[in-house]
């Protein structure tokens, strides 16, 4: 089949038409054939099976979470066994029509209730729209076939809108076979599009494009990894023959989903091998042993670890390009630090990018101090350096008089040139955009023979990420963790106070300040609600110095309303010890690093993820001291928020709580993961849930990529074509590692 069937405008399929086209556009993100083939159910009904409503009325009433889960109604007619049929949760009944009644319910507002009875009892049935089309449908005592979603109104059982067909028409559509149950909207119900029409589209689709389906996998992956063929698979994950089918339709097309995120970030490495040479760099010299020396304690070995991998990368002749991974307060900064200066005592140059100007400045203020030994220089460059100095910073760097560069985004300006860059970091880059990112990386040096050579690249987080995370956001770098903390580092204490226990807060705070420690208070700033929760601060900060009162106690506040300076001297002053307590929204997340401060006061803490509740704990503990983290919620947490709170008062391990982060919240809701350059929206795999399938679809991938690493040999072009295709429909990972 010609690939442009596939990309033919949905609204020339058969059953939507213009209007139609457009609430899918909005409401599925659905566009062409090809999104409408992939718009997979969410969970899928065994229709082979009816239920009894006697059966619905003794089930317990609890909702279960059924997600990408087969429901099977299975009925035992009238045996004693009883299937757990709860609210909101589809069953499929068959009875006859018993009574039919308009009734008014509001000013002009009228709903249908039809009663069903079948051999153990009987049912409501209600609607709310399409009245007079009902009552036209519905003849008393006919039989029907009745499919919904059953809810719970004053205890009492009801169905509301659901499908309604006679049995002959039924059996055509849908009953003695497994159903597949799609995500939809309101606007897409109203519009037309409810799980019947979605049903028959696909159905109309699938016809449509079937008998010509090109594959996209060669026949000896297909064989050698045990799956079914591509139209087998699109066929049996929405009209599924039984639960095998479904099980290996599934199957296949995670693997292929997977296997191709994987094979497009493999790619891009072996190009990189192929095609880049980063600077044999086999010297270390004067100025990294004199750091390393004056060192007031021992690296970690897990500090020794990475460097030894690092070191190894620097003098391989290959281009480094290495994800540096460590929770808060693991050191990285020096790990960076001792990396640059082996580079300096190879002649090159270091720059270091972080996302804030705070950051940038913390930076620079920690690295000068690790490099008082040593005859290495390092420079601030941000967007509040003056031009004066911006000139002259631009020529010492351009005569190499500069051999560590620290700076924001500005570092990527065109006026920024070096005269040998070696090595660029990147810290905490899920904040930089992937053109940002790699802006930076094509930075190229001049060696003295003239050839252009890249820069090695180290990129760093402290954002705890999943294995299986990792391996698809960055699965083209090489991976280095840093899994313990310095030594002397204490534990710290995490609790949860709801409202109505702040007064034991405030005196808390107060027994800490009068000890000489100093109190973050933070405050959520969610997008979609800035404006209450700037007020909410507002209030906050009003609350802190009525209970703190000026002069005995000073306090700063820093938002992201203020302007860099205002939000610079705030830092600075509650940095220095100018002040006890520190108001903020949660722009203090990353760099901010007060040895001093012992408390971290976290305010609406239900309203934040797992992974960001553990960065902003990591601002507190920075020094030997005793260090805590309250967490203030309301007094009425979901039972998710209650998992969370309970979770970061149970651990401070980082990496746990990514992975369950992930499961509460899924991948593309973890911070960061919408700037990685990677559509996110899996059309059927979970990154948590799928991680055997990753392993598997990642080994074939590189296997595959070990024997023809361009995939030119003819049995590959098909693998060639549909990177190809993925790339252009955003699906592959967008690429920042220079080669194309």
């Amino acid at each position: 089949m010609e690939e442009n069937i596939l990309n033919t405008d949905i609204k020339f399929l058969q059953g939507i038409g213009p209007k139609r086209a457009e609430v899918l556009s909005k409401e599925a993100n659905i566009h062409t054939f090809r999104d409408m083939l992939y718009y997979f159910p969410y969970r899928w009904i065994d229709r082979t099976k009816v239920e009894t409503i006697k059966n619905l009325y003794v089930s317990n009433l609890n909702i279960p979470n059924y997600d990408n889960e087969v429901l099977s109604l299975d009925n035992n007619s009238f045996s004693d066994t009883v299937t757990e049929v709860s609210s909101n949760t589809y069953v499929q009944l068959r009875g006859k029509i018993i009574s039919v009644e308009t009734i008014g319910y509001k000013t002009n507002k009228k709903r249908l209730e039809a009663i069903l009875k079948d051999s153990t009892g009987e049912i409501k049935l209600v609607f709310f729209s399409g009245l007079k089309w009902i009552l036209e449908k519905l003849t008393i005592g006919d039989e029907y076939i009745v499919f919904g979603k059953i809810t719970i109104f004053k205890n009492d059982i009801t169905i509301v809108h659901p499908e309604i067909d006679l049995p002959e028409k039924a059996l055509s559509f849908g009953v003695g076979k497994m159903a597949g149950i799609y995500r939809m909207t309101e606007k897409m119900k109203n519009g037309g599009l409810g799980i019947k029409a979605i049903t028959k589209i696909e159905s109309v689709l699938l016809a449509k494009v079937l008998p010509n389906l090109e594959e996209t996998l060669p026949d000896y992956l297909i064989k050698a990894a045990g799956l079914c063929s591509l139209s087998d698979a699109l066929k049996n994950i929405h009209f599924p023959l039984n639960t095998n089918a479904l099980s290996r339709a599934q199957y296949r097309l995670k693997f292929e989903e997977l296997f191709y995120l994987q094979l497009g970030l493999l790619k891009q490495k072996h190009n990189r091998r192929e095609k880049l040479r980063g600077v044999v760099m086999k010297n270390v010299g004067d100025n990294f042993y004199k750091c390393y020396n004056s060192l007031p304690y021992s690296l970690t070995g897990a500090q020794k670890r990475v460097i030894k991998e690092m070191r190894e990368d620097l003098r391989s002749g290959n281009q480094m390009n290495r994800l540096l991974q460590g929770d808060v307060g693991s050191g990285k900064t020096l790990v960076a630090v001792l990396i640059s200066l082996i580079v300096i005592d190879n002649g090159f140059q270091a720059c270091i990018m972080a996302p804030t100007e705070v950051l940038a400045q913390q930076h620079y203020k920690n690295i000068s101090k690790f490099l008082l030994n040593t005859e290495a220089k390092c420079a601030l460059l941000t967007g509040s350096t003056k031009k004066r100095e911006r000139e002259e910073l631009h020529k010492k760097l351009q005569d190499g008089e500069i051999d560590i560069l620290i700076g924001t985004h500005a570092l990527i300006e065109d006026t920024v040139v070096f005269k040998k860059l070696g090595l660029s970091i990147i810290d905490e880059q899920h904040r930089f955009g992937v053109e940002q990112r790699s802006k930076l990386w094509k930075k190229n040096l001049l060696t003295s023979d003239k050839l252009s050579v890249v820069p090695h690249i180290l990129v760093m987080t402290a954002t705890p990420i999943p294995r299986t995370l990792s391996m698809t956001l960055y699965g083209d770098l090489d991976l280095s963790v840093i899994d313990e903390l310095p030594p002397g580092r204490t534990p710290i204490v995490t609790k949860h106070f709801y409202e109505s226990r702040r007064g034991e807060v405030f005196a808390f705070m107060r027994g800490q300040i009068k000890l000489g420690r100093q109190v973050f208070v933070v405050y959520p700033l969610i997008k979609e609600s800035e404006k209450m929760d700037y007020e909410n601060l507002e209030i906050g900060y009003q609350r802190i110095l009525e209970e703190f009162p000026y002069p005995v106690y000073k306090t700063a506040v820093v938002h992201g309303k203020q302007k860099s300076e205002d939000k610079e001297y705030g830092m600075n002053v509650f940095a220095n010890g100018g002040a006890q307590i520190l108001v903020s929204t949660s722009v203090i997340e990353v760099g901010v690093d007060v040895p001093n401060a012992s408390v971290m006061v976290i305010e609406s803490a239900e309203r934040f993820g797992l992974s960001q509740l553990h960065q902003l704990r990591g601002r507190v503990g920075r020094g030997s001291k005793d260090s805590y983290c309250i967490l203030m919620t309301g007094v009425k947490l979901s039972k998710e928020s209650k998992k969370r709170i309970d979770l970061m008062c149970s651990t401070t391990d980082g990496f746990l709580l990514a992975e369950e982060d992930m499961k509460m919240r899924g991948p593309g809701d973890i911070e960061g993961t919408n700037q990685s350059g990677l559509s996110m929206n899996l059309n059927i795999s979970s990154l948590y849930k799928d991680g055997v399938i990753l392993d598997e679809a990642r080994r074939w991938a590189s296997q595959i990529l070990e024997d023809d690493p361009s995939l030119q040999f003819g049995v590959n072009q098909i693998l060639s074509k549909q990177l190809l295709i993925l790339k252009k429909g955003g699906k592959d990972f967008k690429d920042y590692s220079i080669v194309s």
